[in-house]
């Protein structure tokens, strides 16, 4: 964090859970002269304000635009040093019933990131990027993955200009606004759950997680890297019996556009991927990429994949739900998590 010191830093999409996480965590440990919160909504933004007062927090700007909007954007970023870029839409069912909203958003909004980035001579760019994007068969997958592909590609367009882009790519942010987790807390008074599929898995990750690991990204770019950090994988069902184990299970299919279990890695990227301690690097395929903030790191095997249903990492019901408890900030039945535990499930 202490990168940012005295330094300007932008975030679009920063009314969202994450965005909120971000600047919550600079704040607490970092003194940036300016750090300015771009998204569209004027009330969230009100909201966020009253969390974060201008007489305590000086250094924070709201700006109201869209990433829609190049000029907006542009204009946001005159003297900004980084920008992390977490503005999406991304809700599957609302992509697939409004695609070319969706490719607004992801898309042509990214590529605004990138231009205004260039043209203030932005020095770090870090874009936010999902599991959905690796081997897609939704419409928001296919989209983030056009955004990955424009982020890596944006390095070639630099120039003599200091500014790099890269993209971390990581799985459900447990919590997040808009994600299963709090519908299940929602529903658990009703005494029933919907669950898609016995057997579904996802990758699983902490806001603070997510937070932190940005920035040490944002820190060691060199350009054109996707990062995938190495993260547990949990079954929607565990989850379910860690919230509510005396729930009825309703299973109700899977959605449109979703999968049974997700990718960070494919196979087709395991050429490129480097394995560090705790995260991999995708590196780009450029002639000019050094590579040189990596060399502690090494190749994988050639048919390796990062999958939610081969990871070798699991959270169990008991581990669900103390995370459960800490993030969300409730308090679970003890005697629940004490037959969770007898059970051994």
């Amino acid at each position: 964090m202490r990168l940012l010191d005295g330094k300007s830093l932008l975030v679009t999409g920063g009314t969202g859970s994450f965005g909120q996480r971000l600047v919550e965590t600079v704040l607490g440990l970092a003194r940036p002269e300016r750090l300015v919160i771009y998204s569209r909504d004027e009330l969230k933004q009100f909201e966020m304000a009253k969390r974060f007062p201008p007489d305590r927090f000086p250094s924070l700007r709201f700006f109201i635009g869209d990433v829609r909007d190049l000029s907006r954007l542009s204009r946001a970023m005159e003297g900004i040093d980084y920008v992390v870029h977490a503005a999406a839409l991304k809700q599957v069912p609302t992509a697939e019933y409004n695609p070319f909203e969706a490719i607004k958003t992801n898309i042509i909004g990214a590529q605004n990131v990138i231009e205004a980035a260039l043209d203030n001579r932005v020095r770090r760019v870090m874009a936010l990027s999902t599991d959905k994007a690796c081997n897609p068969i939704n419409l928001y997958g296919a989209t983030k993955l056009c955004s990955d592909k424009l982020f890596v590609a944006a390095n070639s367009y630099a120039g003599r200009r200091d500014t790099r882009f890269g993209v971390v790519r990581y799985g459900n942010v447990l919590g997040s606004r808009g994600s299963i987790l709090p519908l299940f807390l929602e529903l658990r008074p009703t005494g029933r759950l919907p669950v898609t599929h016995p057997e579904m898995t996802r990758f699983w990750i902490t806001l603070d997680q997510g937070v932190r690991f940005v920035m040490e990204a944002l820190g060691r770019l060199d350009g054109g890297e996707i990062l995938v950090p190495k993260i547990p994988s949990m079954r929607i069902l565990d989850l379910a019996r860690a919230i509510a184990p005396d729930c009825e299970i309703d299973y109700v299919g899977i959605r449109p556009g979703e999968k049974l279990h997700e990718k960070l890695i494919s196979p087709d990227d395991a050429r490129l991927t480097i394995e560090m301690p705790d995260f991999y690097v995708i590196r780009p395929q450029f002639a000019f990429w050094s590579g040189s903030n990596w060399t502690e790191g090494r190749g994988v095997d050639p048919d390796f994949e990062y999958a939610s249903n081969t990871n070798t990492r699991w959270l169990g019901t008991v581990e669900l739900r103390r995370l459960v408890e800490r993030v969300m900030g409730v308090q679970l039945d003890p005697q629940e998590e004490a037959e969770l535990a007898a059970s051994g499930r």
